[in-house]
């Protein structure tokens, strides 16, 4: 059950103060009757007219895409380069959740779905992100102690990141690292090792909570799977291991 400003919204038919100003000046019905109490919640299988004609829902997508790079993460980009959409053609208009530079492969989810998208956003719930680096120089322990304890970066202060491992080339040039954050600000891992000089030569988003891209392929993407999808929804309504304490 959901209220009916929700679906409207979901719908694609209004902005949900739009909503509520049609529901209140009685311009939308479910089965066959006139709502105007903001409050009220519809089931999935009701049928809701807005100014007489029926409202289509679109089922809710879940998508996971392994993102090459040199793709921009959006739906369409006014200089014509390559995005998402060219790599993902579904019937539904779907949303990325968060974005991957240029640059950047790896994981994004895609979705129809509103609510999930801005609860996978919300700071508040730190979804670990990890990400598999590629850094120009040797990374001292020293170093990937600042990561760890957070950084100054200016604008804001890092929250205390994890480094599980750091490795050295075979030429003892440059690191591989992986790193795993909880926030996603703008450029943020780029700028967290520019910060120790450690320009970033590679970058991919390899895991989202509990989701990965262990079995996809670069540019190839699939459905999330049920118990995905619910272990997801339980981290972002509850944080930590997901579940409710």
């Amino acid at each position: 059950m959901e209220r009916l400003q929700k679906i409207l919204q979901k719908a694609g038919v209004a902005s949900r103060r739009k909503a509520e100003v049609w529901i209140a000046e009685g311009k939308v019905s479910v089965d066959g009757v006139v709502v105007t109490d903001l409050g009220v919640k519809v089931s999935p299988q009701a049928e809701v007219r807005v100014m007489g004609e029926l409202l289509k829902r679109e089922a809710m997508v879940y998508y996971i895409l392994n993102k090459p790079p040199g793709y921009v993460s959006t739906t369409s980009d006014p200089l014509g380069r390559k995005t998402l959409m060219d790599l993902i053609p579904v019937q539904q208009r779907i949303f990325p959740v968060g974005r991957l530079d240029y640059d950047t492969s790896g994981l994004v989810l895609l979705t129809n779905d509103g609510d999930f998208m801005n609860r996978l956003l919300h700071p508040r719930y730190k979804i670990e992100k990890e990400y598999h680096v590629k850094v120009e120089g040797l990374l001292r322990k020293e170093e990937s102690q600042r990561l760890t304890r957070g950084m100054d970066l200016g604008d804001f202060v890092s929250q205390p990141a994890k480094i599980i491992e750091v490795r050295y080339d075979d030429k003892k040039v440059n690191t591989y690292v992986k790193i795993i954050i909880t926030e996603g600000k703008y450029h943020q891992i780029k700028r967290m090792f520019e910060a120790i000089n450690h320009p970033i030569l590679k970058l991919k988003r390899y895991r989202l909570g509990n989701i990965t891209i262990e079995d996809l392929g670069i540019g190839q993407y699939r459905a999330l799977k049920p118990h995905e999808l619910k272990l997801i929804w339980n981290l972002s309504a509850f944080g930590k291991d997901g579940k409710n304490d």
